[in-house]
């Protein structure tokens, strides 16, 4: 065998496509893609998004390879539209899966973001809808028991752009002028710092402040304890299976209970399309959510209507006074009786598991939306909601095929321990298996003996 020589090489004039070296692509992707296509979701987004597009001018992105670039965003933890656009540049595999020939570009992340402002909620509402009737074919989708939570999303402004309301002063501005009234004339950062840490009356309320670069976002403390403009995720999950039936992002400074009824409409609306028993006051749904959500009026709000409420109640001093107020009291004793049933008890658990887990793969471990790059709650909303339809994809997939990501599928091996005996000998052996194939066997104890 001859010395291979790395040297300077001159391009070929003509390369047939079948002559370019490729790799059998990524297992999880193209099952994925034989789930989509055997559905028809690229006819469905064409027709979906056919109003929106001009029968003139240079062919615009496919709608159905918008989506999957947003989903790709899901699977492999990208945040942003720039990073989604460089990896899907540098990979085969997703680049088969995009649909793409071999003379076309991938999508520039402009051309996204563009895509994304002129297509409406609505239309990212449909996609969300679409993906939830696909689930509800294999049987994931039942609306008997739905909880229900939220957490925090970082937003794309800082703190310390921040305005006030009514003088649009900014803070910096306000910490020298303070300064130079306490007697400063050339205040530094050490005096500016100084003074913010002293000073009496220190709070950031959003009455007071404004960002100008993100003016929905609010200003809230993190699920770690940071303080930053944020936005808040809402969740309704089923937690008979764990798909998410409606993802609502709210302003940071909204309580649970004020954006409850919302989500729970949403909720309602999804299960209707997708389900042939929505919840309704003839056969409502379990509703599961933490004390966060406890609230007399909207226990009586929900009392005899499509919801049977098990919120956790908060332990309170003293006793309740009801001043005459017979439909909370009735609400209140009667959600206090099915929580502390071994039923309820259960369902929270599950609500627990069930809803933080969304949140876990969205936000953190797989999505990685924690932080956002976009401004303006319709446009988060808009990507939120493929975010979403990407984990609840992933939920199909892990049913059948078992990983429902691609990282899970690529990581996915087996340790047998593998007992083995001979006449003379026994030994034991760790046999490893990859994606269903036996990949080696490492023995790990040799024991010799005598007849």
């Amino acid at each position: 065998m001859g010395l291979g020589r790395q040297g300077d090489q001159q391009g070929t004039m003509y390369l047939a496509w079948d002559e370019i070296p490729r790799s059998r692509g990524h297992a999880f992707y193209d099952r994925l893609q034989q789930i989509l296509r055997k559905a028809g979701f690229d006819g469905f987004a064409e027709k979906l998004c056919k109003p929106f597009y001009s029968d003139k001018g240079r062919p615009s992105i496919p709608p159905g390879r918008y989506f999957r670039m947003h989903l790709v965003g899901y699977f492999e933890g990208i945040d942003s539209e720039r990073g989604i656009e460089w990896r899907c540049a540098d990979s085969l595999s997703l680049r088969n899966f995009l649909q793409l020939s071999p003379k076309e570009s991938v999508p520039d992340h402009s051309s996204l973001s563009r895509t994304r402002s002129r297509l409406p909620l609505a239309t990212h509402q449909e996609v969300f809808t679409w993906v939830l009737k696909l689930l509800s074919k294999d049987g994931l989708v039942l609306g008997g028991r739905i909880g229900v939570d939220a957490s925090t999303m970082e937003a794309n402004a800082a703190l310390k752009t921040i305005v006030r309301r009514d003088t649009s002063e900014s803070y910096r501005k306000m910490l020298l002028r303070m300064t130079k009234e306490s007697g400063i004339d050339s205040p530094i950062d050490e005096d500016l710092a100084r003074m913010d840490r002293k000073r009496v009356g220190k709070t950031l309320s959003n009455k007071d402040w404004r960002s100008p670069v993100d003016p929905e976002a609010k200003i809230a403390k993190m699920k770690d304890g940071r303080t930053h403009l944020a936005y808040k995720p809402e969740h309704a999950v089923d937690l008979d299976t764990g798909a998410v039936v409606a993802a609502e992002v709210h302003e940071a400074d909204k309580g649970d209970t004020s954006t409850l009824q919302t989500t729970l409409k949403a909720a309602q609306e999804s299960l209707r399309r997708v389900t042939s028993t929505p919840p309704c006051p003839d056969d409502p749904a379990e509703l599961v959510a933490d004390k966060g959500y406890f609230s007399r009026d909207v226990l009586k709000v929900l009392d005899g209507g499509p919801w049977r409420t098990r919120i956790a109640e908060p332990k309170r001093n003293g006793l309740n006074s009801w001043r005459g107020d017979q439909e909370a009291r009735r609400a209140v004793y009667n959600n206090r009786i099915r929580i502390s049933s071994m039923v309820g008890k259960a369902m929270g658990k599950q609500r627990t598991e069930l809803v933080e887990r969304s949140f876990e793969h969205t936000l953190d471990r797989c999505g990685g939306m924690r932080r956002v790059w976009l401004r303006g709650r319709e446009n988060i909303r808009k990507r939120y909601l493929v975010h979403v339809a990407g984990f609840n994809l992933g939920l199909l997939m892990r049913v059948k095929t078992g990983h429902g990501t691609p990282r899970g599928w690529a990581s996915a091996w087996l340790a047998l321990i593998w007992p083995d005996q001979h006449p003379s000998m026994a030994y034991l052996a760790i046999v490893m298996v990859v994606k269903g194939r036996c990949c080696g066997i490492i023995p790990i104890a040799i024991i010799c003996g005598g007849e």
